[in-house]
């Protein structure tokens, strides 16, 4: 049994952040680059300019990319054989999540009920973490600052299985179309299927973390992810929602197991500030 300090999980948590929020990753900007050389629409291509200007800046300068640093979300893999000791490990997240938010100076967005008083807690926290048990003596945290805009454009719908790929294809399209501008695009889609309800929208929400330009393994898969995306930059929406080829850099898809009379489908939306980071201890 291998012993982690609970102290060590909320330095993690809370570097893992500030470099979220700070830098882009470069499967992302490399993307945002390719894409600008062949973008045929000269405000879509000035658009991107003005995206990548902004993303080097935020680097340099080690400020926000963008002025909503979102929900703080975390993806857990938690070795068996990992002993959490001196703390409590959610809350060691959630400090974590507090120092990055407070220390940092990153924009907190999280009101503590969503109803009636939405009171803002005024340090980005409660964190949504999600924990998988996994074998070996590591923990893997993959942290994102999920903004709320694309959030908002992000859709599930219980699909019967007679829908079929066709099914399948014409409702991602549709939600990524449907968005038109408000998500900030060029986005990033991810793609949730199978399992239940909350089961395909926590795997959409997965499929973001995926670098942009990983297909998955299942080659059915792969071409289905190529085949929506296409059809998605068809749309003409373009950077910034103001025309061009470039709406979507990516569509990523997970899938899982499901019921033989159900066919759920999740698409959550990200705009083109993907923010996201990730460490083993």
């Amino acid at each position: 049994m291998r012993e982690i300090k609970a102290e060590v999980i909320q330095n993690t948590v809370r570097d893992l952040f500030l470099q979220a929020n700070y830098f882009i990753g470069k499967d992302v900007y490399d993307k945002l680059k390719e894409q600008c050389e062949i973008e045929e629409s000269p405000v879509g291509k000035s658009v991107l300019k003005q995206i990548i200007e902004n993303d080097e800046i935020a680097s340099k300068e080690q400020i926000p990319i963008c002025q909503d640093t979102g929900l703080a979300v975390a993806f857990i893999e938690l070795g068996q054989e990992v002993l959490i000791v001196d703390g409590d490990f959610n809350e060691a997240i959630n400090q974590g999540v507090r120092e990055a938010y407070t220390k940092g100076f990153l924009r907190k967005s999280v009101v503590s009920d969503p109803v009636f008083d939405r009171k803002n807690t005024k340090d980005n926290t409660p964190a949504i973490i999600h924990v998988k048990i996994v074998p070996g003596d590591k923990v893997k945290i993959t942290v994102t600052a999920k903004g709320i805009g694309s959030e908002n454009m992000s859709s599930l719908k219980m699909l019967k299985p007679a829908d079929g790929v066709e099914g399948v294809k014409k409702f991602v399209v549709d939600t990524a179309v449907n968005a038109g501008p408000n998500p900030c695009p060029p986005i990033i889609v991810g793609v949730g299927i199978g399992g239940t309800m909350e089961m395909a929208a926590i795997l959409s929400k997965k499929a973001l973390l995926r670098p942009v330009g990983q297909y998955n393994g299942d080659l059915r898969y792969a071409q289905l992810e190529d085949e929506i995306l296409q059809e998605i930059n068809k749309s003409g929406i373009g950077p910034g929602g103001l025309g061009g080829r470039t709406t979507a850099l990516a569509v990523n898809i997970e899938y899982f197991p499901t019921h033989i009379a159900g066919l759920p489908v999740a698409v959550n939306i990200c705009c083109h500030a993907s923010r996201h980071a990730e460490k083993v201890i």
